[in-house]
């Protein structure tokens, strides 16, 4: 299993929460929910599906070289 850290922006969107990865938005990796916390917990699942797609189909995952320059709390965590 390996571990992959993207940056994540979540932002206000009217009455909810937009979460993405720009590093994978290109493949889907983005979600929403009702409160920043869903939308947190919706992207890590839709990252998490995104990622087992990727290796289950041979394609490179991106590294998100902007990760390292952002602070923690805009980071996402997944091991696949």
């Amino acid at each position: 299993m390996k571990t992959y850290r993207f940056r994540l922006v979540v932002e206000p969107d009217e009455d909810k929460w937009i979460a993405y990865c720009p590093a994978l938005a290109e493949k889907g990796a983005a979600a929403g929910g009702a409160t920043r916390e869903e939308a947190v917990q919706n992207i890590q699942d839709v990252l998490q599906m995104v990622l087992e797609s990727l290796i289950e189909m041979g394609i490179p995952i991106p590294e998100d070289d902007e990760c390292a320059a952002v602070p923690p709390e805009e980071r996402l965590v997944v091991a696949v």
